[in-house]
């Protein structure tokens, strides 16, 4: 299941048992709520994460970058409204031979000393080959999801794939941001790349996430978690916190 999009433009997703509610609305614990997550993200759907308040303090709409589609990338420029980035594990960027985007450019701006980390995940931003301008939603799907064919062909050959496959595939500068894993994932740093991430690992999906901010159309801020998971709710999305995800996947 994928979500689509309505007639007013809000993305609808199919109705499951409430976000972080039982099916009488009782809370539920954060054990039940990765494991929400995790059935989700094994189906292809969306989660809505929260990463931790003394960190970026932002929930973010998660996909498994293999089940993006054209309304996936409508619902998260239409619901979420931050960048459309996706996250690749180490092994899958030291294959596609990307750097981070901090050190692959020489220009005075340059400065990847982000408040909330030691430094940011991004890298190249790239389109698919096959794509036009790049920033339809059919041309970031076809990118996304070309994004994680590769990083599966990595995970199953990491030996066979070269950056010189990568550039045959994709272009750069391109619309679709790539972020690099940590490359001790969890262990090492504990951003939405790195949850996602660990979420695809564990329902066995390529090792690539799509993550979104979600944006407060009346502040312009990071919408507050707990409207983010009352959205969750809504739309019956699961809504985990990175705490959580972290004290599973530890």
């Amino acid at each position: 299941m994928r979500a689509d999009v309505d007639a007013d433009g809000d993305a609808e997703v199919a109705p499951e048992a409430e976000a972080g509610v039982t099916a009488d609305g009782e809370p539920t614990d954060a054990a039940e709520s990765v494991e929400r997550a995790l059935d989700a993200f094994r189906a292809g759907d969306p989660v809505c994460v929260d990463d931790f308040a003394d960190r970026e303090g932002e929930t973010d709409i998660v996909y498994p970058a293999g089940a993006v589609d054209e309304a996936a990338v409508a619902h998260m420029r239409n619901d979420a409204g931050g960048l459309i980035c996706v996250a690749v594990a180490d092994p899958v960027a030291d294959a596609f031979g990307l750097p981070f985007l901090a050190d692959a450019l020489d220009h005075p701006a340059v400065d990847d000393d982000p408040d909330y980390d030691d430094r940011s995940s991004f890298s190249l931003p790239v389109n698919h080959r096959e794509t036009f301008t790049g920033i339809t939603d059919e041309d970031r799907a076809r990118t996304i999801v070309e994004l994680a064919g590769a990083a599966a062909a990595v995970d199953a050959d990491p030996a066979g794939y070269a950056p010189e496959d990568f550039a045959a595939e994709f272009r750069a500068p391109g619309h679709v941001h790539v972020l690099r894993g940590d490359r001790d994932g969890l262990g090492g740093r504990t951003g939405h790349t790195e949850l996602g991430l660990a979420m695809a690992e564990a329902v066995g999906s390529a090792p690539a996430a799509v993550v979104c901010e979600m944006l407060d159309d009346e502040t312009g801020t990071a919408l507050a978690p707990a409207d983010a998971e009352a959205y969750a709710r809504r739309r019956g999305i699961p809504y985990v916190e990175g705490a959580a995800l972290v004290e599973a996947f530890k």
